[in-house]
């Protein structure tokens, strides 16, 4: 059967890795080593996705610019102690290993820095699986159509022949910029009626439905 979509590009945390929690822990920790309001789990939530220095810039909106890069690296240094603790979801190897064995493109798109996703590969040993990538400090940070469009010309893939995959608005409203379907997930950073309001072609709840729906439909 021929392949709908035969690139297809997953975001990682709170997607393929459950790491939303550690996020939102790190972010919050970093406030309070800076005397700074912590942000609610909810507005923490919110940024998951973004590139660091946008996602300060909406959990923490009275924050100084001249601030930034100090609690950046308060963030960094929280989840980075906590980082080797955090797994893939139940299944995400299973699926990615099935996906390219049946011959799909497969790449990711995060807010990750380079050097934040290369460590995430190595410590999930997913890196391999992956054809390419694209991170938050080489492109325009979600919901900016770059990541996507990089990545289809590098494959030479058209936007009716890819799929966008991820827990947030972000990653939706960037497949959308970009022109291509994109497939929700209800179990990461974003509650399902904000993933839904954003009118995915699906929004599955778990990886099992992930998968049945991508064997089915991919």
């Amino acid at each position: 059967m021929a392949k709908r979509f035969e690139l297809i590009v997953f975001d990682w945390d709170g997607t393929l890795m459950d790491s939303t929690g550690a996020i939102v822990a790190s972010i919050q920790a970093a406030a309070r080593d800076l005397g700074i309001p912590e942000p609610s789990d909810e507005r923490a939530q919110h940024i998951i996705g973004l590139g660091l220095i946008d996602a300060l810039r909406h959990a923490l909106p009275d924050l100084p610019t001249a601030q930034y890069k100090e609690v950046a690296e308060r963030y960094r240094h929280h989840y980075l102690s906590r980082d080797q603790d955090l797994l893939l979801f139940a299944g995400a190897e299973a699926l990615i290993d099935e996906l390219a064995a049946a011959g799909h493109h497969l790449a990711v798109a995060t807010g990750k820095t380079r050097k934040g996703l290369d460590r995430a590969f190595a410590v999930s040993g997913l890196g391999p699986r992956f054809h390419a990538s694209r991170c938050a400090d080489e492109c325009h940070s979600k919901p900016h159509p770059q990541m996507l469009e990089e990545l289809m010309a590098e494959f030479g893939v058209e936007p009716d022949a890819t799929l966008m995959i991820g827990d947030t608005t972000h990653d939706l409203l960037m497949a959308r910029n970009a022109g291509v379907a994109a497939l929700g997930v209800a179990y990461g950073a974003h509650p399902r009626v904000a993933l839904e309001a954003e009118a995915p072609i699906y929004c599955a709840a778990n990886v099992a439905e992930l998968a049945a729906w991508l064997r089915q439909e991919a």
